[in-house]
């Protein structure tokens, strides 16, 4: 039988696995001319929203089912003090996580916009796994 140390450790590494795809379809993405770079921006926001998903749950933190990334934050907040300072901008995200999913009026987003989410999403990225090292490690937080 599992410890609940490796079974937490096997859930979060799930959460940052399905973080990784995201991040990298969105990378993917960035690559090609297209006329809407909307999944881009989807999946941005999916990647950093799983990052700190990955990391509430390192933290025993429940959270709700949200694509609210300052909802997110004010939650990792409460456990790893300065997280919210260090990704203030990641917010920025949370329309991409429904909003160009749908027709609406909203234009397009744009390779400037798309290059933008995949920054912010690398920022929570390299954020999130470095606050998460030594757990991944199996050392004590």
């Amino acid at each position: 039988m599992a410890s609940p140390d490796s079974t937490l450790r096997r859930l979060v590494r799930e959460w940052l696995s399905k973080a990784e795809e995201d991040f990298l379809v969105a990378q993917e993405l960035m690559e090609r001319d297209r006329l809407s770079y909307n999944p881009v921006g989807f999946h941005a926001q999916q990647a950093a929203e799983k990052f700190l998903k990955a990391l509430l749950t390192q933290q025993g933190v429940a959270f709700p089912r949200t694509h609210d990334i300052s909802v997110i934050l004010l939650l990792a907040e409460q456990c790893r003090p300065g997280i919210g300072e260090a990704l203030k901008d990641a917010y920025l995200l949370t329309p991409y996580g429904v909003v160009v999913r749908y027709p609406g009026e909203d234009a397009p987003l744009t390779r400037e916009e798309g290059a933008e989410a995949v920054r912010l999403a690398s920022t929570v990225r390299t954020e999130v796994l470095s606050r998460l090292d030594d757990f991944l490690k199996g050392e004590t937080p």
